[in-house]
């Protein structure tokens, strides 16, 4: 399944996690980390691997072959009773006395079972049991005097009936209201991972790989489709046979009925095509392209071709697995497939690529080759997520992909690898519910870090061929971790590579314990050597003494060359190595990590981050860009732990002033986004915009806030980036330049780009004329579109203006505006998320209508006052912010009015209290760094700072004038 949108509650859990820390992690959106979600993430504990009698595992007295599944539906008029049978060809591999099968949520059961070593054979009747908690269907003969003998052929047929569900799981119902306004009916499927048995009684697991082949009956005016092409000689109307597949696993089987359309296109003799609901064709082109050409780079790198005759995509409009690999029929959540230049986002384009990229891996890792059991989850979505990230680098090589994989997945990676919960890569699960706990960062992210590792580490000749080995000598089969290690060390022999031990001890000391390394590297100035010691990195323990075999490479600034990733040395599974056999210039930086390509983090002595501060601002381009990133990520991360202190973070940042690359800005924008929110109630506030402008001013004039035409690819990311942050600290040119850009939209039609519309809005309303505020909010309420209203009450909230903010706010009392419930209770977060400005308009808010507001909801669950308080609680970072706010919480409980949850005290005051703990550890030396940094030597720095304060105010007040 995806990545990116897809980016889980992974992330949250790492964030809860570390809210002791005084400095949150950064943030991600969760939607750009793994867009995949086939299962709910929980924390579940590795169990011992386990077949025996009464576990969840169907026992190995018998195997399927071949499966010939045949199912009715009338879903065309919302029907969502259907019935269907079942032939599977089975082998008995142990004398038996019964078959187990799965099955979920099928009734109406009768089977019979027939030889298929006799000529001419009678069916046997069988009695049909089940066993609801183990999902199983229990088959004996009714005769008790019959049984199975070993090494015999069957084929069992099984009649039953179903109902197609309506939680997108198993074989579903699904709908869409289409362009001539009625609601269009779909059957479609999601059988990943234990629910092909929904579908139709079978052996579900990965392992038990078989022939399909599939029968659909369906109104005439509908269309099937499924893994394989259609058989037209055995298809008529309102009857779809499909030709029979090659060996698969159960939850890769896949059909649709519906009246979609479709659009097609053929690369290196591959049909494919893109299905989606009708009136669409015109937004499927990017997917369908993207599909030829990403199909054809992984075929090409693999060196194994697509193994089925056509490759279909489709849209599904109830989709909640977000994607999904289904071999020779990828399914998607339907916003995942349209793209149009005129109006989607440059975000989305990449995303789609991406998605596709994950699920067309899969057609090689996961379908081809299976995995044995869910206990290696990562051997197909590790791969996978690593794969969408390859295969669209080499398709599109002008998007520098990997900038975007290093901010992702990369440091979703790190962060939820660093918590004690964290499991290995490799563990057992048994039941459904805890394989659904599997889809998370430890068999997504982190194995393609892991991978991604070991492909520069050992070279991408080596690993490149060691995977053709695997899918060549595995396919149509399934395989463990073992099998994947052979190969790679198949490969290294081959190739002359020289390891310090077997592939299986490298490889496994990362696969099968959680967490990663952090490396300390103190230098010997005087020797030029230098140790590096491992130690396993945990957000809130230094005690945990793990080893790993590590690869190690550097660059220094005598030999800046980061072409060559492979490894030059390891930590062979020991706690400290010395580096001997180079010397290192005392007066020249050291980095570790070439490209940043290994995962761990490094930590430096002091001596060594002077040196690499002073060469990012003198040759910044020397450091990679990936390593400039991880720099300032590793840097924050051991501030929020106390390894570091924040001088040697701020002095790293100030090298900004020269960075245009996205990955760096990205991950400094993250940092400065969290000194902003809990130091803009500061009385030297200020001088901290004055800092940050000062490092975001001369790559924001040279970016502007429009497109540029045939700049590069990631100028896209990095100007979203660049125009939030700069407006967000009071940049005039970002405020002016956005504002212009606004009112031309609202007032002269000049189009705004798709990509920058949210930041347009936002940046463009910081301080508007009431003309312009008045308009937007005009539009808000003239439109019935929800993400436009999304977007304008967001963007509405950003504005600094006390007047406006009150009108805006105002609108949640207005039960008559048209806004929805929940799109009135969003006001007040829309405000006090932004600014210390939209903080006390909330709070002026809430003191003259608290009752008013309380009383939005009438419904005992539905506390909206309860809800705000606790949010506005939040973002409290002042004295005076937080005596307003305790004194009208006690003037609402006083009135004993039962707005309020018992627990409200509590909780803003703990929220407050976090709030004023990081400022009690982190302001002064935040604030007198940068009070030293402005000052200099004298007080120009402030002089300037001062100066901007006032351009700032004459800009704001001739915008409003003119």
């Amino acid at each position: 399944m995806t990545m990116w949108l897809l980016k889980s509650c992974i992330l949250l859990l790492a964030v809860a996690s570390l809210q002791a820390r005084l400095i949150p992690p950064l943030s991600l959106d969760l939607e750009d980390v793994q867009i995949e979600t086939k299962g709910t993430y929980s924390l579940i504990s590795p169990r011992v691997d386990d077949n025996s009698e009464g576990n969840y595992r169907l026992p190995n007295n018998t195997a399927p072959e071949a499966y010939r599944v045949e199912l009715w539906t009338n879903v065309h008029n919302g029907t969502r009773a259907f019935n269907g049978s079942v032939q599977i060809d089975i082998q008995v591999l142990e004398q038996s006395s019964e078959i187990k099968l799965h099955f979920l949520q099928t009734s109406h059961h009768e089977a019979t079972i027939i030889s298929r070593d006799q000529t001419d054979p009678t069916a046997i009747p069988l009695t049909v049991a089940n066993e609801t908690l183990r999902q199983f269907l229990i088959l004996t003969p009714t005769d008790p005097t019959v049984s199975f003998a070993q090494n015999t052929n069957w084929t069992l047929i099984i009649n039953y009936n179903g109902t197609l569900r309506s939680d997108m799981g198993g074989f579903y119902m699904s709908s869409y209201t289409g362009v001539d306004n009625q609601v269009h009916y779909l059957a479609t499927t999601q059988f990943e991972s234990t629910n092909a048995r929904h579908a139709f009684p079978c052996y579900d697991e990965p392992a038990r790989r078989a022939n399909f082949t599939i029968t659909l009956h369906h109104d005439p005016s509908f269309t099937a489709v499924s893994n394989m092409p259609v058989n037209a000689a055995a298809s008529s109307s309102g009857v779809t046979s499909f030709n029979t597949s090659p060996k698969m696993s159960t939850y890769l089987v896949a059909f649709i009925v519906t009246d979609f359309e479709s659009t097609g296109g053929e690369l290196n003799n591959l049909p494919q095509r893109v299905f989606s609901q009708k009136g669409k064709q015109d937004q499927q082109e990017w997917a369908l392209w993207s599909g030829l050409v990403v199909e054809s780079s992984l075929a090409g790198y693999f060196g194994v071709p697509f193994p089925l005759p056509k490759l279909d995509q489709a849209g599904i409009p109830d989709f909640s697995a977000g994607a999904m690999e289904n071999w020779g029929l990828a399914t998607y959540r339907e916003q995942y497939m349209w793209w149009t230049k005129e109006n989607s986002t440059i975000n989305l384009k990449t995303n789609i690529a991406n998605i596709i990229g994950h699920e067309y891996a899969h057609m090689w890792f996961g379908d081809l080759v299976s995995i044995q059991w869910w206990t290696y989850l990562w051997l197909k979505e590790g791969f996978a997520t690593l794969f969408s990230y390859e295969s669209n680098d080499i398709a599109f090589p002008e998007w520098d992909t990997y900038q975007i994989y290093h901010v992702n997945d990369y440091n979703s990676a790190l962060i939820n690898d660093a918590l004690t919960s964290a499991v290995p890569m490799t563990h057992y699960v048994q039941t459904p519910s805890e394989i659904s706990g599997r889809y998370n960062t430890f068999s997504y992210a982190k194995p393609s870090a892991v991978l991604y590792m070991f492909k520069n580490a050992w070279s991408d000749r080596v690993f490149r061929a060691g995977l053709n080995k695997y899918l060549t000598k595995n396919q149509y089969t399934s395989c463990d971790e073992w099998d994947l290690f052979a190969s790679l060390q198949e490969s290294a022999d081959e190739h002359g590579l020289s390891l310090p031990t077997t592939v299986n001890n490298i490889f496994s000391s990362w696969s099968q314990q959680a967490g990663y390394p952090l490396l300390t590297v103190t230098r010997n100035y005087a020797s030029g050597t230098f140790t590096v010691k491992q130690q396993r990195y945990l957000a809130d323990d230094d005690s945990n003494q793990k080893t790993w075999y590590v690869p190690i490479n550097f660059a220094t600034a005598s030999s800046p060359d980061y072409r060559n990733t492979s490894a030059s040395h390891y930590l062979l599974n020991t706690t400290e190595v010395e580096i001997s056999d180079v010397s290192v210039a005392s007066d020249k930086w050291l980095v570790f990590n070439k490209q940043n390509a290994y995962y761990y983090r490094t930590l430096y002595d002091l001596d060594n981050y002077g040196l690499i501060i002073d060469g990012l601002n003198e040759h910044h381009h020397k450091i990679h860009v990936r390593n400039r990133a991880q720099l300032l990520y590793d840097a924050y991360i051991f501030v929020t732990t106390g390894r570091l202190s924040h001088s040697i973070l701020l002095r790293l940042l100030t090298y900004l002033k020269y960075e245009e690359q996205y990955a760096p800005w990205s991950n400094a924008n993250s940092i400065l986004t969290v000194y902003n929110r809990y130091l803009r109630g500061d009385d030297s506030y200020s001088n901290f915009q004055t800092f940050v402008q000062e490092l975001i001013n001369p790559v924001f004039e040279k970016l502007g806030v429009n497109e540029i035409p045939g700049e590069h690819y990631l100028n896209n990311y990095l100007r979203i980036v660049l125009v939030s942050l700069a407006c967000q600290v009071g940049s005039v040119e970002c405020h002016t330049a956005s504002a212009k850009k606004l009112s031309e939209f609202l007032f002269d039609g000049i189009v705004i780009e798709p990509t920058l519309r949210t930041q347009a809005y936002c940046a463009g309303l910081r301080n508007p004329t009431d003309e312009v505020f008045q308009r937007v909010i005009s539009d808000l309420l003239a439109t019935t579109d929800a993400t436009d209203r999304s977007l304008f009450i967001s963007s509405l909230g950003c504005s600094l203006q006390a007047s406006q903010l009150g009108t805006f706010l105002k609108l949640s009392l207005d039960e008559s505006n048209g806004l929805s419930y929940s799109q009135r209770t969003s006001l007040l977060n829309a405000a006090y998320s932004q600014s210390e400005d939209g903080v006390t308009a909330s709070l002026e808010f809430l003191e003259s209508n608290w009752k008013e507001y309380a009383e939005l909801s009438s419904s005992d669950s539905a506390k909206p006052l309860d809800s705000a308080l606790r949010g506005v609680a939040t973002y409290v970072v002042s004295e005076k912010q937080k005596t307003r706010l305790n004194a009208l919480v006690d003037e609402i409980q006083s009135q004993n009015t039962g707005y309020l949850q018992d627990d409200l005290y509590t909780t803003v005051n703990s929220r407050i209290q976090s709030n004023f703990d990081w400022l009690d550890t982190n302001r002064d030396p935040v604030i007198s760094w940068v009070n030293s940094h402005l000052s200099g030597s004298g007080t120009s720095g402030l002089t300037a700072s001062l100066a901007t304060v006032l351009i700032s105010a004459v800009a704001l007040l001739l915008s409003k004038l003119y």
